[in-house]
């Protein structure tokens, strides 16, 4: 099995026992932390890949670091990774599970490039404009390009909406150059 497959079926379970506990947000955050915590600790990456620690070592270790930070039944699925030898997926598994629940949710992410920095108002106003065309919760994750001169640039998924000055122009151009072509 993939281990794209894998880490679905891990986020799978994972958002069943976040419901259950009816906290799948704080459970999104759970997995990201240690997700996050196994991207950047050179020392605790390799304790968790090393054959060498046995899996009820390293669940012992992760049961006295999260024993008070964490729910009982979260730190037993940590444990459970470790006993299936999944552990070194816990990043994949994280990602999967906020794209679950972001589907559960009716939340979609979108890229919206703009050319120069934007209040906040502006892009919650574009926020809600994308949401309202795409009927779903829409998160704008906002970055500058300089390069789309005016605009905006907005895409979901494989979907690009390009509103962009640099766009209008090329299209301009290209008129210009075929217009006079045929003529």
């Amino acid at each position: 099995m993939r281990e794209t497959t894998i880490s679905r079926n891990y986020a799978e379970a994972l958002l069943e026992l976040a419901r259950r506990a009816n906290d799948p947000e704080g459970w999104g955050r759970m997995i990201s932390e240690v997700a996050d915590a196994v991207g950047s600790d050179a020392t605790l990456r390799r304790f968790l890949e090393s054959p060498r620690v046995s899996p009820a070592t390293k669940n012992e270790v992760l049961s006295k670091a999260f024993q008070d930070r964490m729910p009982r039944l979260f730190v037993r699925y940590l444990q459970t990774l470790v006993a299936k030898r999944r552990q070194m997926l816990v990043g994949e598994i994280a990602a999967a599970y906020r794209t679950l629940l972001d589907e559960a949710e009716g939340r979609m992410h979108a890229q919206v490039t703009f050319a120069r920095p934007v209040s906040d108002e502006q892009s919650a106003d574009v926020a809600r404009m994308l949401s309202k065309l795409l009927g779903a919760e829409v998160v704008p994750h906002v970055t500058i390009d300089p390069a789309i001169v005016g605009g905006v640039v907005v895409k979901v998924g494989d979907r690009v909406m390009d509103g962009s000055v640099r766009r209008r122009m090329r299209l301009l151009r290209e008129r210009m150059i075929y217009g006079a072509a045929r003529h």
